[in-house]
């Protein structure tokens, strides 16, 4: 049975999964929609891979990443629990070595991450506005009767890329909405629709940044060859587009399992975590005057975790009692 490792990252948009052996080669990925329910996307993911290759691999080591890390790390039962900035900067460490620049565009966010000789100098996130992320682009290919997978091709096709304002999602698709009406050809509109969201990146979530080659291009948007086309055109500079380009933060999240799990055994749960039920609800501590939110999250009916709150009072006990 051969040894390997599992990395999980779990986004708003999507929920990544990767099953790495001990010499780093990649032995399953994949990519799936969240659909706003982070427990069943993980366990869904769990399933598939067990019933694939339950049987041909030892897991040795978990890790996972993303905004729903904590939630998942108690239901795979992860031995190591890490920022996205740190997932993606270990990743192309290992995938492009020599990288400098890291850009990351994903559905709901994106960001950039500065290395220097191999080490984050410097990152910036944008969580706020969708104008510079994917969902702007699904949100507009869908309004248009297009598929996501049409888009690129079609921005590529444009002979005179039409301005599009791109400070705001709101106000990019007036413009986009204007300029259909003014008659503009949809190829053209298409492309000034990429090269608005590369605008929005650079002036937001780079400003100020030092954007030296080589340049990492990843996320889910990485497939769109119109925002590479646009980003290659504005940076003036060959982005490197890497295989695994939309599951690198589980990529780095099973080298760090793996570097993490060197001299101790893993906390894996196995395969059949994906048939646990797996329940997380919240309450208002009253205690004092903070009034924290407190997440208790149970499994198969007992409480196996509490976070949230400030003081230590629910979770401290919880990590004392194992109650």
């Amino acid at each position: 049975m051969t040894k390997a490792y599992l990395g999980v990252d779990v986004g708003s948009v999507s929920t990544n999964l990767v099953v790495m052996g001990e010499d780093g080669e990649i032995l399953e990925s994949l990519y799936i929609r969240t659909l706003g329910q982070p427990v069943k996307a993980v366990q869904e993911g769990l399933r598939k891979l067990g019933s694939r290759m339950g049987d041909q691999v030892s897991i040795a080591g978990a890790g996972v990443t993303g905004s729903a890390r904590n939630l998942t790390a108690i239901l795979v039962g992860a031995d190591v629990v890490k920022n996205e900035i740190t997932a993606h900067a270990v990743a192309v460490s290992q995938l492009v070595p020599g990288a400098r620049t890291i850009l990351e565009i994903g559905g709901q966010d994106s960001k950039i991450i500065i290395m220097r000789d191999g080490i984050v100098t410097d990152f910036a996130m944008n969580t706020v506005c969708a104008a510079g992320t994917g969902s702007f682009l699904d949100q507009q290919a869908a309004r248009l009767n297009l598929p996501i997978e049409e888009f690129g091709r079609l921005a590529l096709q444009a002979t005179t890329p039409v301005r599009i304002a791109g400070r705001c999602a709101v106000f990019a698709e007036s413009d986009m909405i204007h300029k259909q009406q003014l008659g503009h050809a949809l190829s053209d509109i298409i492309a000034g629709l990429c090269d608005a969201l590369v605008r929005n990146y650079l002036n937001n979530v780079a400003k100020g940044k030092e954007i030296l080659s080589p340049v990492v291009f990843q996320g889910g948007v990485a497939a769109n060859p119109g925002i590479r086309t646009a980003l290659e055109k504005a940076l003036r500079l060959e982005l490197t587009v890497p295989r695994y380009y939309d599951v690198m933060g589980a990529v780095g999240c099973c080298l760090l399992a793996r570097e993490a799990t060197q001299n101790r055994p893993s906390k894996f749960k196995g395969w059949q975590a994906a048939d646990l039920a797996f329940r997380p609800t919240s309450f208002e501590c009253k205690g004092c005057s903070n009034r924290c939110e407190v997440i208790q999250v149970y499994e198969n009916e007992a409480v196996v975790a509490r976070w949230g709150d400030r003081c230590g009072k629910w979770s401290e006990v919880e990590v004392a009692s194992g109650a």
